[in-house]
């Protein structure tokens, strides 16, 4: 008999794929599938290859011990395969919270205390975002406020929301260095009370990825993207309050924030986890050879290619997995996350994709065709947009409606889902959250009521055949 030993399938590298020969794990290529064959030892996990990364699949793995068997002694490792003794007739439910979604698996920290609790499968891979909840290894001690710019009105929430955190949490609060530049704030009486003992950054200076635990954001969306764009790595949590225009992004009420906020310090909060695209131009001379440092950026929203200033049509070249998909002729292309569906997509014709799904929208701008529909795309993959060598002009990419670069003939742009998403706190649930946003402010599905009717006619009871009847009598 061979030693037996238990296994954490989310620590399982690719090397350890049993059932595949050594020459077959050296390809990194997409989903390949082979037949396990009978052995004498056997694994109570099934675990297959995707781009770059290895994935274990398993069910219900509180209940179930997983255990490897080393093979017997002149048995070759590299060739033996798998036999699985686990029971594949799961039921439907099991086999949907099981099935890989084919996406870059997220970090599961979010700052220096907040984490996904911990259930029985891996973080986006499973289709019921409600087991996304947030949990706190350690109290957390250290918040950032980020407050809208320009907008007298949020001044007195703000004052109270940071007096509150220092005087009642005893919290380190983080806030901009302009905000204390602030006039109006000057003259402010209660904010000169917990001025001096508020801690302040500088963005684009001041590295705050070790220093905040979480952050509240007093405002519209914008807020929530410029918290996005401050954290290019491991965001912390972020509870963002409506107190901007839209508000798509933001499900909170300020009028009981203390509750609010307490509720999500003790860690009773539900997650969406919203996904981010990691964006990387690649410029290159006349010899094609890289001529700078690539630039690389997460964006929450959109990346948008369009024409910029020409009045000529931008002419695109889009790769997906290296191979060339087509050309986009016309204004521009917006490559979307599914929170950035609702944002710049929707206004182009594209569908609404709810944020837990993982996937990447592709939406032409007002494309010189019919037939040139918004497509969705898996979030594994990798897209790659060039301007044509043909084209009139060049053209412009931005970020998150920020960063706008030239991309000329020769520089690329790269985008692929990053492995460190948004964790977004929701004020009731993901879907309940979604579909609220969707109605208040999209008006989603919203139209005047069909009236009723108080009393059918004869008309209206008689059948089509009986009108023609009376039709050829009348005659």
């Amino acid at each position: 008999m061979g030693r037996v030993f238990g296994i954490d399938p989310l620590l399982a590298p690719a090397c350890v794929v049993l059932g595949v020969s050594t020459s077959a794990c050296s390809r990194p290529t997409g989903h390949r599938q082979y037949s396990p064959t009978r052995s004498s030892w056997c694994v109570s996990a099934k675990v297959c290859l995707t781009r770059h990364r290895s994935v274990a699949y398993y069910s219900n793995y509180r209940k179930r011990h997983l255990s490897f068997r080393l093979p017997p002694k002149g048995v070759s490792t590299s060739s033996t395969t798998v036999d699985c003794t686990q029971s594949m007739h799961m039921d439907e439910a099991e086999l949907r919270r099981t099935r890989s979604l084919n996406a870059p698996s997220p970090v599961q920290t979010f700052g220096r205390c907040g984490r996904i609790m911990k259930n029985s499968a891996m973080v986006m891979t499973i289709q019921d975002p409600a087991s996304q909840r947030l949990t706190w290894y350690k109290p957390p001690l250290s918040v950032l406020v980020i407050k809208k710019v320009r907008d007298s009105s949020v001044l007195p929430p703000f004052v109270q929301l940071v007096t509150w955190l220092i005087e009642e949490k005893r919290m380190v609060v983080f806030v901009e260095a302009s905000v204390l530049e602030d006039p109006a704030l000057a003259r402010d009486p209660r904010f000169q009370v917990v001025r001096d003992r508020l801690q302040t950054f500088r963005d684009g200076t001041d590295d705050l990825q070790d220093k905040i635990d979480f952050i509240v954001c007093l405002g519209g969306d914008g807020t929530l993207l410029y918290a996005s764009l401050l954290f290019q790595q491991s965001v912390p949590p972020v509870m963002a309050f409506h107190l901007g225009s839209l508000g798509f992004l933001t499900p909170f009420e300020f009028d009981n924030f203390q509750e609010q906020v307490t509720n999500v310090l003790e860690g009773h909060a539900a997650l969406t986890l919203r996904s981010r695209l990691r964006c990387i131009i690649i410029r290159k001379n006349e010899d094609s050879q890289p001529t700078e440092p690539p630039t690389n950026l997460l964006v929450l929203n959109e990346v948008v290619v369009d024409r910029g200033p020409s009045p000529y049509l931008s002419n695109i070249d889009l790769f997906i997995d290296g191979k060339h998909v087509t050309s986009v002729q016309g204004d521009g292309l917006i490559v979307s996350t599914p929170t950035g569906s609702t944002a710049y997509a929707v206004a182009a014709g594209a569908s609404m994709i709810h944020p837990s799904v993982p996937a990447i929208m592709i939406t032409p701008i007002c494309p010189h065709s019919l037939s040139f529909r918004p497509i969705v795309v898996p979030a594994g993959v990798e897209l790659k947009i060039m301007a044509n060598s043909n084209t009139r002009s060049t053209a412009y990419v931005s970020f998150d409606g920020r960063n706008q670069q030239e991309l000329r003939v020769g520089d690329s742009l790269k985008v692929t889902t990053s492995i460190y998403p948004v964790p977004s706190i929701c004020a009731a649930d993901q879907i309940t959250d979604w579909f609220d946003s969707l109605a208040e402010c999209l008006h989603w599905n919203v139209r005047k009521r069909q009236k009723h009717l108080d009393e059918l006619s004869d008309l209206a009871h008689s059948s089509s055949n009986d009108t023609l009847d009376s039709l050829d009598r009348d005659s």
